[in-house]
């Protein structure tokens, strides 16, 4: 991804006692989180996470942060300071941990176990140093506070990051509910202590920038949520996120409440409220969780199941059972309950689920019918109390895309931040804090690294591009055998296609503007495969975009005979 800047170039070396921020994720785009701090030459990197796949990524499994600007300088890390267990945040870990593993992970206890587990599957030890909020580490040049704030997963804190050449306050992923179920808020009083103390550089969330008043509170979800369990006539199917813990408490808590039996499905949800109720994040009532091949013995009227998918991901449990290829049979009066909000860019695939299901006879129920999902993130409201009680100095909005960003920094100048303080950049574009005022200083290449099976960083927008034009376009191939020794055509052009509704009777046309066009090639001395291929490419592809208004995937061979 480019950033908005392309007359940028590399920037120079930091100012004696200056801070730099090399944002590599999360700028521009809700995911792929990752800040890189400088001072001292040591850096300090604050989460490390994915960005899933949208429908013009076709075959990638995940997309990561480019760690290439700071390859050459893994030694110099150290820590990375994990905010929350949110796979945006920390599921780009392992991938940078490949590269050196003693690099140190700082966070809280529920984090740290979300991402330790993850490791396990790497075969990665890693070296984890366990914070609270209230808690202070020294981490090289940095001097790290760690804050209290309330997000939809426990255990999310802010860092207060002091250095000699000022500091900053990194916010994480937050929201202020006042009455959050696990009763842990948003700790404003230290974000007014820090305020008071001098913010140099306001890092804060912008993903509800641009929605107006205050998010709102999680509670007032449970009665949406205990109305299905209620009207309910069979089955009860949940779908969320598998770090949501508390969703999953409240659909616990419902199905304690009306006699239902739950399981869950699938395996990160299956691990990850495991290590949540091990840990006493999760209160799972007696009796109420059991597992699925015992749940489907059961009366279907006495079941739940919490399962993955509200994304829409092709491969998640739920938009299998909307396709019937899972092993759970969603059928007529079945209720889906989808208790998640939409990641943008996922629509279009989580509205295929939704028609699926409702095709297969299941009442769906979502966002959009019904209050059962509301957002992690603060809200414009809550955004301008935060600047009032912190008084920024610099402001660089993050974790949203450019939109929210610029909506983000409209709010800090509302409440006296000057203009020219605020700083709107995307992905590589590298900001230095030199003498209390926060500056573009350049650009660093920064792209996307896409996951694709067991490869990483092989897949590039080439090969993407190629996939989507067999995916959207077809492909033909065109045989030709040619005479070693002539030149001439001895047998061919012989044509296939795939993805075509057209038959491929409609490329006999073609056949003889091939001839002709080898002809000439053979008369003008052309013997060169390459050259040959090239020829056959341009007129197949001319009568295809003429004739069919078609631009496939041309595979010409020539075959020496």
């Amino acid at each position: 991804m480019s950033h908005p800047h392309p007359e940028l170039t590399a920037p120079p070396p930091l100012p004696d006692g200056g801070v730099r921020v090399i944002p590599l994720g999360g700028l521009g785009e809700v995911g792929r989180n990752m800040a890189v701090i400088e001072h001292r030459g040591k850096l300090l990197v604050v989460d490390c996470g994915v960005l899933f796949p949208e429908e013009h990524h076709p075959g990638v499994d995940l997309i990561l942060p480019d760690f290439s600007p700071i390859e050459d300088r893994l030694d110099d890390i150290v820590a990375i300071v994990l905010t929350h267990g949110h796979e945006d945040h920390i599921g780009a870990v392992p991938y940078l941990l490949r590269l050196k593993p003693d690099i140190p992970l700082v966070g809280s206890q529920l984090t740290l176990a979300l991402i330790e587990a993850k490791l396990k599957e790497h075969k990665i030890t890693p070296l984890t140093l366990g914070v609270r909020e209230g808690g202070r580490e020294e981490l090289g040049p940095f001097d790290c506070e760690f804050v209290a704030v309330n997000h939809s997963i426990p255990d999310a804190l802010a860092v207060f990051i002091r250095t000699s050449g000022g500091t900053i306050l990194h916010t994480g992923d937050f929201k202020m509910d006042q009455l959050p179920l696990d009763g842990r808020i948003t700790d404003l009083r230290a974000f007014a202590r820090l305020g008071e103390e001098g913010v140099d550089l306001f890092m804060t969330d912008s993903t509800n920038a641009h929605v107006p008043g205050f998010t709102t509170p999680e509670r007032q979800i449970a009665p949406a949520i205990e109305r299905v369990f209620h009207t309910a006539e069979r089955r009860i199917i949940v779908a969320c996120f598998s770090s949501h813990v508390h969703r999953v408490q409240q659909v616990l808590d419902a199905a304690e409440e009306s006699g239902r039996k739950v399981a869950m499905v699938g395996r990160s949800m299956i691990r990850n409220m495991g290590i949540a109720a091990d840990l006493g994040y999760l209160r799972v009532p007696d009796g109420v969780l059991v597992d699925l091949n015992k749940l489907t013995k059961l009366p279907d009227e006495d079941q739940v199941l919490i399962c993955t998918g509200s994304q829409g991901e092709p491969m998640a449990a739920l938009s299998r059972m909307a396709n019937g290829d899972h092993k759970i049979d969603v059928g007529e009066g079945d209720t889906v309950l989808l208790a998640s909000s939409l990641i943008p860019g996922n629509e279009n695939a989580v509205y295929r689920v939704i028609n699926g299901l409702t095709r297969r006879g299941a009442d769906v129920v979502h966002k959009e019918n019904a209050l059962v999902h509301v957002s992690g993130h603060a809200s414009a409201g809550e955004l301008l109390y935060c600047y009032n009680i912190v008084k920024p100095r610099n402001v660089l909005p993050v974790h949203g895309e450019w939109r929210h960003m610029v909506a983000n920094g409209d709010l800090a100048v509302q409440t006296g931040v000057p203009r020219d303080n605020v700083v709107i950049a995307e992905d590589g574009v590298v900001v230095d804090l030199v003498d209390g005022r926060a500056r573009i200083s350049g650009a660093v290449d920064c792209g996307y690294v896409y996951v694709d099976g067991s490869l990483v960083g092989a897949a590039d927008e080439t090969m993407l591009k190629d996939r989507r034009i067999l995916r959207d376009e077809g492909f033909v191939t065109i045989i030709v055998v040619r005479d070693s020794s002539t030149g001439a055509i001895a047998a061919g052009p012989e044509i296939q296609t795939r993805g075509f509704a057209e038959g491929e009777d409609v490329f006999e046309r073609v056949q003889p503007k091939l001839v002709a066009a080898l002809e000439e090639a053979r008369r003008n001395g052309v013997q060169d495969t390459r050259q040959l291929q090239q020829v056959i490419r341009r007129t197949v592809g001319s009568f295809v975009g003429n004739k069919l208004r078609r631009r496939p995937m041309i595979i010409p061979i020539v075959v020496d005979a």
